[in-house]
């Protein structure tokens, strides 16, 4: 999957293709406000799904890195992307908490 950031040439505004308002003032056809958790449920969602991006990414530009023969940078890279994968499973046991 090849995402927008993987040109170094774009800059890194953090754009990813959606906004990152995160008042919701918005309104999705709720009548209700969400509850605490449900707002919750909604930002673990989002953020796996942007840190996942991220670790895509790292593991590419190592893989990358290595063919340069940067070995020594794509090792680095590749501790961000096990980090990365790191926080997903945190993330993940804190929405499993959440909804047991």
């Amino acid at each position: 999957m090849t995402h927008h950031h993987d040109d170094p040439s774009h800059s890194h505004d953090h754009d990813h293709g959606h906004s990152h308002d995160h008042n919701h003032s918005h309104d999705h056809g709720h009548t209700h406000e969400l509850t605490f958790e449900q707002k919750l449920e909604k930002l673990f969602d989002h953020w796996i799904d942007h840190n996942e991006s991220h670790k895509e990414t790292f593991y590419t530009w190592a893989q990358r890195a290595k063919e340069a023969k940067l070995d020594r940078v794509a090792a680095q890279i590749e501790k961000a992307g096990q980090a990365a994968g790191e926080i997903t499973r945190l993330l993940k046991e804190a929405e499993k908490e959440l909804k047991a």
